[in-house]
């Protein structure tokens, strides 16, 4: 490794930048990963290869999807085109239907903390190709994600997620297992697709919809916070009361409220 590169290249805020370094939360990421030669890995932000490094050791090969032009060259120093196969371009606006067409992908990746739940939405719509996702994201973040109804962080992000994946915090990695050290506790998460077949079929605009009116006053009971899309009669054909206030509800009162909004008004644009 050239460490006089990487000593040269200082993390940068726009790409909410902060590369891990400490040796035993890298190989407690990479056990949590479990690669193995013949996966489809890719990894979002490889960064300075902490990870990729010890991935491609293991597996072989992983490609990776990397925005900073400096880190790319860097990487494209390190690996041979066998060892990695290098996307540069942003994440956020990559046609993730096309990459590594055909094969069932598992995506890791320490996340931006500035993209981290509009990625997470924008990899929902390949969910159906992945086998699984792992990824280190600031704490409040992870804890949202797999929140329980009832709980104060349970939320928009909780239900949306929660629908479409298995998930299950691993474990918390502390600030000075960076350089530099962010000012949060990352985690690391689990996200396991259900299978297609084992959901509940729903509308996906109209979904997203009930859980955003649902969450944007929290205090608000239901009959209050959907008044614009049902009404009570609607929320209880649901079997939902209207009474009751969105961190309440699980994931499946959602999909049933939505089932009814679609049944009510065939046209999503109506809404």
């Amino acid at each position: 490794m050239k460490q006089e590169w990487l000593e040269g290249h200082h993390a940068r805020k726009r790409f909410g930048q902060n590369f891990l370094h400490d040796r035993h939360w890298i190989e407690r990421i990479i056990r949590g990963i479990d690669p193995k030669p013949g996966d489809a890995l890719i990894e979002i932000g490889p960064g300075q290869a902490a990870i990729s490094r010890e991935i491609i050791a293991v597996a072989g090969h992983e490609a990776a999807v990397e925005i900073d032009r400096d880190l790319a060259a860097f990487l494209r120093e390190q690996f041979t085109p066998e060892e990695l196969t290098l996307i540069e371009a942003d994440a956020l606006k990559l046609d993730w239907a096309t990459v590594l067409n055909g094969k069932r992908l598992r995506v890791i990746g320490n996340l931006p903390y500035n993209i981290s739940s509009p990625l997470l939405f924008t990899l929902m719509t390949i969910a159906d190709r992945v086998i699984d996702q792992h990824f280190m994201l600031q704490r409040e973040v992870v804890d949202r994600m797999v929140a329980e109804p009832g709980s104060k962080t349970y939320g928009r992000l909780s239900v949306m997620l929660q629908y479409r994946y298995v998930m299950h915090k691993l474990f918390d990695v502390p600030p000075g297992a960076f350089v530099p050290p962010p000012k949060v506790t990352s985690s690391i998460v689990r996200m396991v697709p259900r299978p297609v077949e084992s959901l509940e079929p729903v509308d996906a605009d109209i979904f997203a919809k009930v859980v955003a009116l649902a969450f944007q006053q929290r205090r608000k009971t239901l009959r209050n916070a959907l008044s614009t899309i049902m009404s009570e009669a609607d929320i209880e054909t649901a079997g939902v009361s209207p009474a009751a206030r969105a961190e309440t509800l699980p994931v499946d009162a959602y999909v049933r409220l939505a089932q009814t909004v679609a049944n009510r008004a065939p046209n999503p644009d109506a809404l």
